[in-house]
């Protein structure tokens, strides 16, 4: 796809030598793996199928050869600023879809109406995990701070929207309408999640 061919090639002009070289080694995901991805969430749009062809996760560090492969290839919207993440594979997608169905209200329960949790009113808070694929975890493992895109939204949301949650204070904001547009905003910023000094 074009933006994706677009954003890649973007991206590997401001990475440094070393996530460079890293990107260089990453394989992307097969058509078998594309089609398990598909089977669980049939919505998922064309763009982030053709990114995970091209590169298949970035999150974890060593391969067989002790080759690093950990690339922090993806930002969230302005409000974050320059703060990075790891695209996840397919596996990782599948995997927190299995850990985490749990809908907002089931995670905070009587916190959840209340002021505790900041919720865009785009995204329905009654709505089960497994209608959001987590595409990717920030630089401190996820904990902190995901991206999901969101195939169940609230009033006034759209079907792929893509969210950002950080913790602590928790929040779930809508930052893109889809994740075509969220690529887009990536390069509007000029990657300003990406460190010089990597």
């Amino acid at each position: 796809m074009d933006i994706v061919n677009h954003y890649l090639a973007g991206l590997r002009q401001v990475l440094p030598p070393t996530p460079l070289a890293r990107l260089a080694v990453a394989g992307g995901a097969s058509a078998a793996q594309l089609q398990t991805l598909l089977q669980a969430f049939p919505a998922c749009p064309a763009s982030l199928l053709a990114l995970l062809s091209q590169l298949n996760g970035t999150h974890w560090d060593d391969d067989e050869d002790g080759v690093g492969t950990a690339v922090l290839v993806l930002g969230a919207d302005p409000g974050m600023g320059s703060y990075p993440y790891f695209l996840r594979s397919v596996e990782q997608i599948l995997e927190d879809r299995q850990l985490y169905p749990d809908s907002i209200v089931e995670i905070y329960g009587e916190l959840a109406d209340d002021d505790s949790v900041v919720l865009d009113s785009g995204i329905d808070a009654q709505a089960s995990g497994k209608e959001r694929l987590c595409f990717a975890h920030c630089m401190n493992n996820g904990g902190t701070s995901m991206l999901y895109l969101d195939f169940a939204p609230g009033s006034g949301g759209v079907a792929g929207q893509v969210i950002r949650f950080v913790h602590d204070p928790d929040e779930y904001r809508v930052i893109a309408a889809s994740f075509d547009d969220y690529l887009q905003l990536q390069i509007n910023q000029e990657y300003a999640f990406v460190d010089p000094e990597q």
